[in-house]
């Protein structure tokens, strides 16, 4: 499987590991960095990290920030994306089964990289259920993503 990778600054230790996980599993990686502790904006590396999967160079995604929220909320600003922020091994399989979910983001100051290894393995080995609950619940997703990506958000101040 192809899969983009990146972090922001607090992201960037657990990011080697996710890296070197990735490649022990035999999977094929592009990091987009961050590629050192300064400082950076996560929105920044998600956007080409999602840009990424959007245009099939990659299958999935791996996006690691401090609590792996930031990322999260980043990325699901982007139509065709459905991101999770997975801490439990249920949760990395759970969204890709049930959600289609194809950005996994996590957090390097909330999970370790013996952790991070375990859902790696298993938000990648997950696949989208054939079950025509899921694949409806998911479409509704889309109709919503469509409905709302014309209107404006009111700007506060």
């Amino acid at each position: 499987m192809r899969i983009a990778v990146g972090g922001d600054h607090a992201g960037y230790p657990l990011k080697e590991t996710v890296v070197s996980a990735l490649k022990k599993f035999g999977h094929e990686v592009t990091d987009y960095g961050s590629f050192d502790s300064n400082p950076v904006d996560f929105p920044d590396i998600t956007s080409e990290v999602c840009a990424a999967v959007l245009s099939g160079e990659a299958d999935r995604a791996v996006m690691v920030c401090g609590t792996g929220v930031g990322a999260c909320i980043a990325a699901n600003k982007i139509p065709g994306i459905r991101a999770s922020v997975c801490h439990d091994i249920y949760s990395a399989h759970q969204c890709v089964e049930h959600d289609d979910v194809n950005v996994m983001c996590v957090g390097a100051q909330i999970i370790g990289p013996v952790i991070v290894e375990e859902l790696l393995e298993s938000f990648l080995k997950a696949e989208f259920s054939t079950k025509e609950e899921f694949r409806r619940r998911v479409e509704k997703l889309n109709e919503m993503e469509r409905q709302y990506s014309s209107l404006k958000p009111a700007v506060s101040e």
